[in-house]
């Protein structure tokens, strides 16, 4: 089984930063791209950011040049820093990854989702 963790969310003033950590634990063989999603009220989840195991990024137009995805393979996680945060980054953020396990079958896993509130 496995299972991803997500940590780092919380109440922010506009202009502030967080960084989000998303670990991935169980049985795992190898993780290809990882990514974040949000989802603000009464919206559609939307991706934020992805990552390829080599390190290539993607990013929305909305968080361009505000927003940092990396990724620290030894350890199976993922972060987002964000930076210069506004009341429209509010949202749950998901932890996304594609994980083949031990199995060799390959699968698309969520994280719980960790809130990010950005308000004054």
């Amino acid at each position: 089984q496995v299972q991803l963790v997500e940590s780092g969310g919380g109440l922010v003033q506009p202009g502030g930063s967080l960084r989000l950590s998303c670990a991935a634990s169980g049985s795992i063989f190898s993780i290809n791209a990882m990514g974040w999603y949000r989802q603000a009220p009464g919206k559609q989840r939307e991706l934020v950011a992805a990552i390829t195991k080599g390190g290539s990024t993607n990013y929305a137009d909305s968080v361009k040049g505000r927003f940092t995805i990396s990724r620290d393979n030894a350890k199976n996680t993922v972060y987002l820093q964000m930076n210069s945060l506004k009341p429209e980054d509010t949202a749950v953020y998901y932890c996304n990854a594609a994980i083949v396990n031990y199995s060799l079958a390959r699968g698309n896993y969520w994280g719980q989702g960790t809130q990010v509130t950005v308000s004054s």
